[in-house]
């Protein structure tokens, strides 16, 4: 079993963010995350994107601003539960909490910290009437392990970045990927798509444009699909597969957590604003896109704010004998779990002759 102060739900940049004010409480997080990588919806679904409303950053990608966060972390040393939702909870009789996964892994914690963003993501499903039958046997949503492809062939449905980058990555781990989608035009990045064309020409990649999964063969597992060709079913033909993987983005959804007896609007878990951002069972924190109460606002700087102030709250939970006295980085520094320091520069005074 996983133990730790803070059991962060949601890995995306509120949820990262909250390892880092948690770290300067010296208090130890880990995180559940539904995806396989963390950085939540900047990660998955538009990397590439500029941000234009973080402090300090005229402008920065999705995917930069994930890459930071989670170099800001690092002293803090953090767990990662990945590619796993949360699923039942469990309040033991000191106030505590075990939660387990859809995996079957449990984590024991003092705190929880929903930071959930738009909750769980489910993949979004084409509409093939036998799909079902070939999930994890043939058909995956997202790719956890690349080398699961090793020597495969793989054919990967979609036109956004996912799709591209997948295909640009796993031209160097399958045996053949073959990209499909329904327009000529990809909507990721110019950069993917030049290279995308580049490896089809280098034949490394099969491009089938426009046109769509219809249809999906095999008994046990997966060994086929049927591919319609500009929407004409006269056009339909048979291509041998190991694995499909289509890559149409993912849906955010409460999931399991709407079962845990949270108060409940409009889809949002409502919490305490006055205070903490404590939600109405005691020790359960919901932080982020979340989270609803009178003015929210779903930006990212916002949650931000909202996880400063459940960690100190947490704080206080876990340590109720203790009082702490906040310094500031500038004065304080940074100091790792691992004893490492990032030291706060010394003022220099100098005297006016």
């Amino acid at each position: 079993m996983i133990s730790t102060d803070i059991l962060i739900i949601g890995a995306g940049p509120t949820g990262l963010f909250a390892v880092f004010e948690a770290g300067l409480l010296k208090l130890k997080c880990h995180i559940i995350d539904a995806l396989p990588q963390p950085g939540g919806q900047l990660a998955e679904l538009y990397p590439k994107k500029p941000i234009y409303d973080i402090p300090g950053y005229p402008e920065v990608l999705a995917g930069d601003l994930v890459d930071n966060l989670m170099e800001q972390i690092k002293p803090f040393e953090p767990g990662f539960t990945l590619g796993e939702k949360a699923k039942d909870i469990e309040k033991q009789d000191d106030g505590s909490f075990i939660v387990t996964t859809d995996e079957g892994t449990k984590h024991h914690t003092k705190i929880i910290a929903i930071a959930g963003g738009l909750g769980s993501f489910e993949p979004r499903k084409p509409p093939i009437d036998n799909i079902a039958n070939f999930e994890k046997n043939g058909v995956e949503y997202m790719v956890k392990d690349p080398e699961k492809f090793r020597d495969k062939s793989v054919v990967i449905a979609g036109g956004g970045d996912s799709a591209l980058d997948w295909s640009i990555f796993l031209a160097d781990v399958a045996s053949e990927v073959t990209l499909i989608h329904r327009r000529n035009e990809f909507r990721g990045a110019l950069e993917s798509v030049d290279r995308v064309k580049e490896l089809k020409d280098m034949g490394k990649i099969k491009l089938i444009t426009p046109a769509e999964v219809v249809g999906l063969g095999g008994e046990t597992k997966l060994d086929s699909i049927t591919v319609r060709k500009n929407n004409n079913p006269e056009e339909d033909f048979k291509l041998e597969t190991d694995y499909f993987i289509p890559l149409f983005g993912l849906s955010p959804k409460l999931g399991p957590i709407a079962d845990w007896g949270l108060e409940i609007e409009k889809n949002a878990i409502k919490v305490d604003n006055t205070l903490d951002y404590q939600t109405n069972i005691p020790g359960i924190y919901a932080i982020g896109d979340v989270n609803i109460y009178p003015g929210k606002l779903k930006l990212i700087l916002c949650g931000f704010h909202e996880a400063t102030l459940m960690c100190q709250s947490a704080y206080q939970k876990i340590h109720p004998d203790k009082r702490y006295v906040m310094k500031y980085t500038t004065v304080g520094g940074v100091t790792g779990f691992d004893g490492s320091k990032k030291e706060a520069p010394k003022a220099v005074v100098k005297s006016i002759d």
